[in-house]
């Protein structure tokens, strides 16, 4: 005969009044001690969220750690009293149950099964808490660590299946885990994803690619926003209309991504564009026309400078003021980019310490292009489109005072 313990013993004391035949390996026995186990696990349950949990919550709030704000938020300490009934079934069902039977068995594994996945999940609130507050503070725009953090949680995933497992069938975890060696080839298919978005992420921490806050233009895959999140196998980047993209995290290392953080760093933003000209448009200047332009203040200086010029050319080559195929002159689209170069050197929204330029592209079908070439102080879209507009409403505005024509196609004309 086997011996009882004293908590079973007081248990059939306790029924034997109701059930006279009742002994410790009946049907009956095992119905009450088990619903002993639940009733005493659910009040204790009950009392930790009800009584204890407000009171820590209370205590949280009057701390001024964020920290503790953080696990509460990601339900560190809700997960945490999971584990308190579980280790009651745990502590108490041999007192209460035979340990050779199978319910005892049973209740033990699904006791240990239970602490796991409630420490599992607590452990992701932590690892969540951490990556909060990384992200918040400056380290997080140099080396994001949300792939990392995914990358812990999924090995934790892990070796908490591996454990579960052993449990249900009783072997040892090295066993289990050689086991998975047959299956390894299905395993990395499955995980392919997983395994090159964790190497590419590595890459992007070590070489500090790409981090959260990025403005990044992905041409093959029509992406053109913000990095919100650097995943373990997914970034997350928010257009400029308000739409959400995901990419793979491997395209990042893979694909031909524009990173405009360089910009954002430097000391302005680039103007590069261009007007065509008409070329029909484009002489000589005759006195009429130098005489207009010898009154516009930026350019007094151009002038006096190019008149001395051509007149030591003219006399050093014994030209005659009169000889008009020889001499040389003044072009309107020459003097017209020497106002336009000293219009952006002068405009207080251009950044000076860097390239300041107007220049002739090729002609084509469509006219000379004159492009402008210069960088905004204000990197702010809104402000800089607003700059960049400006400029070219002067420019356009400036063009019949040169008696120079911008090209622009004949709505009328076919093919």
């Amino acid at each position: 005969m086997r011996m009882s313990t004293p908590a079973q013993e007081y248990l059939l004391d306790v029924f034997t009044g109701v059930f006279p035949t009742l002994t410790l390996d009946s049907f009956n026995y095992q119905v009450i001690a088990l619903s002993t186990l639940f009733l005493f696990a659910t009040i204790l349950y009950l009392i930790a969220r009800l009584i204890l949990r407000p009171k820590l919550i209370a205590w949280i709030a009057k701390t001024s750690n964020r920290w503790d704000d953080a696990l509460h938020e990601h339900g560190f300490f809700r997960r945490l009293l999971h584990i308190l009934p579980a280790m009651f079934v745990y502590l108490c069902t041999p007192m209460l149950i035979s340990e050779s039977s199978s319910l005892s068995s049973l209740l033990v594994k699904g006791a240990q099964l239970y602490m796991l996945v409630s420490g599992l999940l607590a452990i992701y609130a932590i690892l969540s808490t951490v990556e909060d507050a990384y992200n918040a503070s400056a380290h997080a725009k140099r080396a994001p660590i949300t792939g990392f953090i995914q990358v812990l949680k999924l090995a934790l995933t892990l070796l908490v299946l591996v454990l579960c497992i052993s449990l249900i069938a009783d072997k040892s975890p090295l066993l289990v885990v050689s086991g998975f060696t047959a299956i390894a080839a299905v395993l990395l298919l499955i995980f392919r994803d997983t395994i090159l978005g964790f190497v590419a992420g590595i890459q992007i921490a070590a070489n500090r690619m790409f981090n959260n806050g990025d403005w990044i233009e992905v041409q093959k895959f029509e992406v053109d926003g913000e990095i919100k999140q650097i995943g373990l196998t997914t970034v997350k980047v928010q257009n400029w209309d308000n739409t959400i993209s995901t990419l793979p995290t491997y395209s990042l290392t893979t694909e031909v991504i524009k990173n405009w953080r360089g910009m954002q760093e430097s000391g302005g933003r680039r103007i590069k564009r261009a007007i065509y000209i008409d070329i029909q448009s484009i002489k000589l200047c005759d006195d009429a026309l130098l005489s207009t332009l010898s009154n516009i203040r930026p350019l007094k200086d151009y002038m006096q400078s190019k008149y001395k010029d051509l007149a030591e050319y003219h006399e050093s080559q014994n030209i005659a003021a009169s000889d008009v195929g020889n001499r040389r002159a003044l072009t309107n689209i020459g003097t017209f980019r020497a106002y336009l170069e000293h219009y952006l050197r002068q405009h207080p929204m251009v950044n000076q310490s860097l390239t300041v330029m107007v220049r002739q592209l090729r002609p084509n079908e469509l006219g000379l292009p004159l492009e402008l070439y210069c960088f905004s102080k204000e990197k702010n879209w809104v402000a800089y489109e607003h700059i960049q507009a400006d400029i070219f409403d002067h420019v356009m505005a400036m063009l019949p005072l040169f008696e120079l024509k911008a090209y622009q196609r004949d709505s009328n004309l076919k093919g």
